[in-house]
């Protein structure tokens, strides 16, 4: 008997300048072309490091932008600290240099000479800044200090880099921020995480879960680590978006970021001993590309949110043909001079393809593959009718838009798509989002490319124990293998915020699934990036 034919990868008709493969099929090759062919992205020489080209750099500008703004409003302010890290500062604190230790690029030379002391190139900016913190802060007067910078760091460790996701160098910002008290450090903490739940949700259109890291996952040497968690539908697996960490005193202890108590002297007139600083820090990559990109993309290529697109609106000239009169050619000309000057007036991204030496159709292919969201078509006839045909890329519908009322109804297209494709992604979030309170449920909803929220103990020997009971058996030899590779077992993403107000963990009767001891709170475990 013949064996059963496979199902195809490879899109049929596609050309070369298209996507060859289908997203739910082979998506490591339609990840690999969607972020090349797109002009998102460039393979460079050094392994693991790309090039990011305008189209990708404009959305991280925008991301930037928004950003940067709002943690203006909270009174943070940016700098810049050198991307050399000395040893010595780099090994003061134990659990932090342990936890970065196996990703750490190193200087030791300088020409042909031996460096007397090696240089790392910056993980994370901790041990970078908090020896000036320590300097700078000396009363309760210089607090709150809250400084953020946008910068690369270089983090070495793995074997199977991701464009965007798993890269050896990235783009991101670090805020670094002390406090006199733990109530004033906490208030950030969350401050930080809702914003970057917007950046992810109001900006990428993308669903997050907000929560806290289990012991096992946190910052090495933080006191605890907040987050926030996507969800790739096409592998079923999630992702650490960003995450906002309380450090605690403890980096404060190490590099001797201390003030003197306002109080005064005591009674007999002794001074108080001086009191340590309370920090915190948080980060947003260049990975929150990269996973709008996986949760938003389709067969044709990217498909982009209207808030962060390069161009919100691409205007492509129709219906020219052999027997188009110059004078109609002239006032569609003339018509979409005047659809990008009311564009540009009122705040929309547009611009025009105009070229002569390509088909409509090809146009539309390019543009599409790109995720332009909108496509605004004018010919003679749209001229002669005041109107212009606009054509969704999240969706493919189309709509006559009136010329009078351009601006708005083009807008109000626009803030419908960021919504429609938000809702989508939420919906197929949702719906993926598996409750389990048995363990012979838990890997074959894994399996079924969900996401788990169980009742936990919260104990880090069953969190190994989970991790090594649901990692997959007989993995493709497509699969990657190594430590932090996404073919492990489950790990818990975070323990959610929110909690499931209709079923509530009940105090000595509610178990852990894995273990059997009583339950604490629900946990969302998952494979993940």
């Amino acid at each position: 008997m013949a064996p059963k034919a496979k199902k195809e990868a490879a899109s049929t008709g596609a050309v070369q300048i298209g996507i060859e493969y289908k997203k739910d099929v082979d998506f490591p090759k339609w990840y690999q072309q969607v972020v090349t062919r797109s002009e998102m992205l460039e393979y460079y020489d050094v392994s693991g490091c790309y090039i990011l080209r305008p189209w990708a750099y404009r959305i991280w500008q925008e991301i930037q932008h928004w950003f940067d703004n709002e943690i203006q409003e909270l009174g943070v302010e940016n700098s810049y600290f050198p991307m050399f890290v000395p040893a010595k500062n780099l090994e003061k604190e134990k659990d932090h240099v342990e936890g970065f230790a196996a990703e750490v690029a190193w200087v030791t030379k300088a020409g042909n000479t031996d460096l007397e002391e090696p240089l790392a190139v910056r993980p994370t900016s901790e041990t970078v800044m908090y020896p000036y913190y320590a300097k700078w802060v000396r009363s309760h007067r210089d607090l709150p200090l809250r400084l953020n910078q946008w910068c690369n760091v270089v983090r070495w460790e793995f074997k199977n880099p991701q464009p965007f996701l798993r890269t050896r160098e990235f783009l991101w910002q670090e805020g670094h921020t002390a406090f006199a008290t733990k109530e004033e450090a906490d208030k950030e903490v969350h401050q930080i995480l809702d914003l970057y739940r917007q950046v992810y949700e109001d900006l990428l259109a993308v669903p997050v879960i907000k929560g806290v890291k289990s012991e096992k996952e946190k910052f090495a040497g933080g006191l605890y680590t907040t987050t926030i968690e996507g969800y790739i539908p096409t592998t079923g697996r999630g992702i650490q978006a960003a995450t906002s960490h309380c450090l605690g005193q403890n980096f404060a202890k190490m590099f001797g970021i201390s003030f003197e108590d306002p109080q005064g002297p005591l009674p007999n007139g002794e001074a108080r001993p001086p009191l340590h600083a309370w920090q915190n820090s948080w980060g947003l990559t260049t990975r929150s590309l990269g996973v709008m990109i996986m949760v938003h993309g389709d067969d044709k290529g990217l498909v982009l949110p209207p808030r962060v697109a390069s161009v919100q609106v691409i205007v492509i000239p129709c219906g020219i043909n052999s027997k188009t009169t110059d004078e109609e050619k002239a006032s569609i000309e003339e018509r979409i001079a005047d659809i990008l000057k009311q564009f540009k007036k009122g705040g929309i991204r547009a611009k025009v393809d105009d070229r002569a030496t390509y088909s409509v159709g090809y146009k539309f292919n390019h543009w599409e593959l790109r995720g332009v969201p909108v496509r605004l078509e004018v010919g003679p006839k749209d001229v002669k009718n005041n109107q212009a045909l606009a054509a969704r890329r999240d969706n493919g519908e189309k709509v006559t838009i009136q010329h009078e009322s351009l601006v708005k109804d083009v807008r109000d297209l626009l803030d419908t798509v960021q919504s429609d494709m938000f809702k989508r992604a939420k919906e197929g979030r949702d719906a993926n989002v598996a409750y389990v309170e048995n363990w012979k449920d838990f890997v074959p909803a894994l399996d079924d490319k969900k996401i788990c929220m169980i009742p936990w103990c919260e104990d880090p020997n069953c969190e190994d124990e989970i991790k090594e009971n649901s990692a997959r058996t007989g993995i493709a030899m497509t699969e990657v293998q190594d430590e932090k590779a996404p073919s492990m077992g489950a790990k818990s993403l975070c323990i959610p915020l929110e909690q499931p107000q209709d079923r509530p963990i009940v105090a000595g009767e509610t178990k852990c699934v894995s273990c059997g001891k009583d339950a604490k709170r629900w946990a969302l475990f998952g494979r993940s990036y």
